[in-house]
């Protein structure tokens, strides 16, 4: 489903957004080393388009992907990393809330909370902080292959109770397990 996949810009402004057209825009939010920039990797069936590292924290700006000519997937900096500064979590933050209240182009968030360890109290947080404004969002639960196929329905369970009335779409990419039902979502 996606042919074409290119990086665009790494935006720390609402006046670098590169949308003029007002193509959808499907955003990824999550903690810090939960996978938002393997995931993208991952649907767009490119290793190296979205920088990936062992070390979390690495995403710091507002990255956008042009997909296809007709859409944007947007990866933000995660949120929880206690190991930066304090002024640079703030920025981060800022720029996330800039991105998240301004820009009427998007689509859906994808939430993506890491199934072994289950929701923490930011995702919580995020969750309802996205609902509040309205935002359409479906939880991405990554890493699925880490906990084992006995486990993944108790997994499932306590997302849905932590963040009730989610969609939930569980991920691996080491197995694949997700990819084509997100990208049949998003083409739909």
């Amino acid at each position: 489903m996606i042919k074409t996949s290119q990086y665009v810009i790494s935006a720390v402004s609402k006046e670098q957004y590169p949308n003029q057209y007002q193509f959808p825009e499907f955003v990824f939010i999550g903690r810090s080393n939960v996978g938002k920039s393997s995931l993208i990797n991952g649907l767009t069936n490119r290793k190296l388009l979205a920088r990936t590292s062992a070390t979390p924290g690495k995403t710091n700006t507002v990255n956008f992907y042009l997909i296809n000519g007709d859409r944007y997937f947007v990866d933000l900096p995660g949120y929880g990393y206690a190991v930066r500064s304090l002024q640079k979590r703030f920025n981060y933050g800022g720029y996330i809330e800039e991105y998240l209240k301004t820009n009427e182009n998007q689509k859906t968030a994808f939430l993506l909370v890491d199934t072994k360890v289950g929701p923490t109290d930011d995702d919580v947080l995020m969750y309802d902080y996205l609902l509040h404004l309205q935002v359409s969002v479906m939880v991405i639960a990554t890493k699925a292959d880490k906990i084992g196929k006995t486990h993944l329905a108790k997994a499932k369970k306590v997302i849905e109770m932590r963040l009730p009335g989610s969609q939930i779409i569980m991920t691996s990419m080491a197995t694949k397990q997700g990819i084509e039902e997100m990208l049949t979502f998003i083409f739909k």
